[in-house]
């Protein structure tokens, strides 16, 4: 048996744009963003979302950038940490997982559809599409970790939310953040789409 433990982070985001308020008014849920991180300094975030930051709709597998990505148009960005604790050889599967997709990040794309489906909690897989929650429930379900009794394609930001497995380790906003200790030398003052 594995004794020995690692630590995986969630982040859970809300930006304030447009499309997150539009989100938002239909989820009810404080959060409507989520990316897997694997240091409690988020320098290593991934999920996802928007692949140039002026544009929601073009949207697949990314890397996320606290500085110089989205999240530096959206200053006010709240956000919430929370960790899981996982065996060794768990954490090997995460990082497995994720690489995968890096390596094959220009096969996927955003899933539009499911969106729809999750507002009708009817399960939508398209090959090779995610939306950011469904992706990081599958990365953990793919690496041995069974958190919920749903498909990933009902997976909801919130659900990471009410989980008994996480530990919150932050909340407020993002660029309050005490371990942020970067300084952003140039962040425009409104967001957009």
């Amino acid at each position: 048996m594995d004794k020995e433990t690692k630590t995986v982070y969630v982040l859970l985001t809300d930006t304030g744009s447009i499309f997150n308020k539009l989100i938002k008014w239909f989820t009810k849920a404080p959060y409507n963003h989520v990316s897997i991180v694997f240091d409690e300094n988020l320098n290593e975030i991934y999920s996802f979302g928007r692949k140039y930051p002026r544009n929601p709709l073009i949207a697949g597998f990314i890397r996320e950038d606290v500085y110089f990505g989205t999240y530096r148009y959206f200053y006010n960005t709240k956000c919430l940490l929370l960790k899981i604790d996982v065996t060794s050889k768990e954490f090997v599967h995460i990082r497995n997982v994720i690489q995968y997709f890096n390596n094959n990040k220009e096969l996927y794309t955003y899933n539009w559809l499911g969106l729809v489906g999750v507002a009708f909690r009817y399960p939508i897989h398209s090959r090779n599409k995610y939306f950011c929650s469904q992706f990081v429930a599958e990365v953990f379900e793919k690496s041995g970790l069974d958190l919920w009794n749903l498909p990933s394609t009902l997976v909801t930001p919130n659900d990471f939310l009410i989980h008994p497995r996480f530990q919150l380790v932050y909340e407020g906003r993002l660029y309050d953040y005490h371990l942020l200790d970067h300084v952003m030398l140039s962040i425009p003052e409104a967001g957009f789409e």
